[in-house]
């Protein structure tokens, strides 16, 4: 097996409160109305805390698998921080054996924020993660959080 991490960072154009309130709260009804076109509906099973499992079902148009399924390890609001662990995903998913996110929402000044994301995975075959493969994680992630700073800025009430 093995291990690799991946690192972003996002710049938004948004509150860290706005951001983490529509996309990590954990108001999962939220999600399909801030990122409306990407996904459709989100299950859940748990009370929200730890251990909760989350299904997304992503937008045909999406172009990737339809389901996104995740544990919640943590949610820190204070620190801005939400961890899970990835059940089941899209093809580069299934070249894993497992893989955890982390993402942090820091505010950047008047208005705007950064969302950290670390990826940390071990893979199924023994073979490094091709870059490509890393590329999709990233922009997987990074591309709901683009979807909730579009919502969040056409709607500024919203989320305040």
């Amino acid at each position: 097996m093995v291990a690799g991490s991946i690192n972003e960072e996002c710049a938004v154009a948004v509150s860290a409160q706005r951001l983490w309130k529509a996309a990590f709260a954990g108001d999962w009804d939220a999600l399909p109305k801030v990122c409306a076109g990407l996904i459709d509906a989100v299950e859940v099973q748990g009370d929200g805390g730890p251990g909760t499992v989350s299904t997304m079902k992503f937008n045909p148009s999406v172009g990737v698998d339809n389901v996104f399924k995740t544990r919640l390890i943590s949610r820190d609001a204070a620190a801005g921080k939400v961890k899970s662990e990835v059940l089941q995903g899209d093809k580069v998913c299934a070249k894993l054996k497992s893989q955890v996110s982390e993402m942090q929402v820091q505010a950047a000044g008047d208005g705007a924020c950064v969302v950290k994301l670390a990826v940390e995975y071990e893979t199924l075959d023994g073979a490094p993660l091709a870059a490509e493969d890393q590329a999709t994680l990233a922009k997987g992630y990074l591309g709901l959080i683009k979807a909730a700073e579009a919502y969040l800025v056409a709607h500024p009430a919203e989320f305040a």
